[in-house]
């Protein structure tokens, strides 16, 4: 029997002692808090390794929230920047939203959010020598390098470094209220409970912590991704009223066998995992984000978005890159499109090594898919085959 326990208040408890420091912000996040709770003590069958894990996360989440607040607290400054026409990356998973995102990433007037700093978002409190990084980075940096050893097959899936630019829902974690790790999503309690959420102010809490990013190390134009982003387009807008959203679209069947794959890798934490089951949950959760993006797109103006076919991608990455910097008429200097072509150079197809995945390991059909996501296939000209 494990001695690790996911009380609500055990957990607090443990972030107040390992900041001092005792405001949480506004007490919302306790909902969500509470829910992913639940679905780690009593329902997800975590091995006592995969327990640890969520618990240290857990509190570090909390820890952040803590030491976030301090900071707002003495820099009330940090509300008042604003985020102005942030490049928002979004579609179905591994429909090539993160390569597009690091080739765009290359573009110096660019600033991606980056991982470690997705991770660590307040304001390194410690006394730092001229030159001198900040340490967090270097310690999440090393964390990954032993993950890249230790689990090679998530690595051939998706490459993770400190300073990678990475998915929103790394910062939006914070809010208990996003889809955290990737796999809290088709878990009970937390997955019914995700679905009802409008996101108003998971949406709030994570443009300020962008504001506290900026603060620390401003950039000329933000650049985000994260699939999630589909959940909640019309609340997306709502924040960042001049947003402009690339939407990358790919063959359904790759997108959710690749999917299904990673979500698998993620859950190596648990005792098991039934892959026949875990694969229709997967499809369904991603087919309705989906649904429901489409349908907030429908009711917004059409100008702000640009879409992107995967097999155009791939066969001409720096086209891609110039028709999307075209449509939202962002400046595309030589030297910057120099360097765009040099990152498509260093950066090929499968660098860290192909992925392989199968529809039928995860307990779905070809004809299934295609059931599921003819309309979307149809609308965007996709091959489904």
């Amino acid at each position: 029997m494990s001695e690790l326990e996911f009380s609500e208040q055990g957990l607090l408890e443990a972030a107040r002692q390992a900041t001092g420091l005792c405001d949480f912000g506004d007490e919302s996040f306790r909902e969500g808090l509470r829910v992913l709770l639940e679905t780690y003590e009593r329902t997800a069958e975590f091995d006592e390794r995969g327990r640890r894990r969520n618990h240290r996360r857990v509190v570090s989440l909390l820890a952040t929230r803590l030491r976030v607040e301090a900071a707002f607290a003495k820099h009330p400054e940090i509300r008042e920047r604003a985020i102005r026409r942030p490049v928002v990356l979004t579609g179905l998973p591994r429909s090539g939203t993160s390569a597009l995102f690091n080739l765009l990433a290359a573009d110096p007037a660019a600033r991606p959010l980056r991982l470690w700093e997705a991770l660590f978002p307040d304001p390194y409190e410690g006394e730092l020598a001229p030159g001198q990084g900040d340490p967090r980075r270097d310690a999440v940096e090393a964390h990954y390098a032993r993950g890249r050893d230790s689990n090679p097959e998530f690595t051939r899936i998706h490459h993770v470094a400190a300073d990678n630019p990475e998915e929103c829902v790394l910062l939006m974690a914070h809010a208990f209220c996003d889809v955290q790790m990737g796999i809290e999503i088709v878990m009970e309690p937390y997955a019914s409970w995700f679905l009802r959420q409008d996101f108003r102010r998971m949406y709030a809490y994570y443009a300020d912590l962008l504001r506290m990013l900026d603060w620390q190390r401003p950039g000329e134009r933000w650049l985000l991704k994260a699939p999630a982003h589909m959940w909640a387009i019309d609340v997306l807008i709502e924040t960042f009223p001049d947003v402009c959203v690339v939407w990358t679209h790919r063959n359904p069947l790759e997108c959710v066998a690749s999917v299904c794959s990673m979500t698998a890798a993620l859950m190596r934490g648990r005792r098991s995992v039934d892959l026949a089951a875990l694969g229709p949950a997967v499809m369904e959760f991603y087919a309705t984000s989906l649904d429901r993006g489409l349908a907030a797109r429908e009711k917004a103006d059409a100008r702000r978005f640009f879409d992107v076919d995967y097999r155009e991608f791939v066969s001409d990455p720096l086209g891609v890159a110039r028709r999307t910097y075209a449509h939202f008429g962002l400046p595309l200097a030589s030297e910057v499109e120099a360097r765009l072509r040099e990152h498509v150079r260093r950066h090929p197809k499968d660098k860290h090594g192909a992925h392989e995945y199968a529809l039928d390991r995860y307990g779905l059909g070809a004809e299934q898919v295609r059931r599921r996501f003819a309309s979307y296939v149809e609308r965007y000209g996709l091959a489904c085959g």
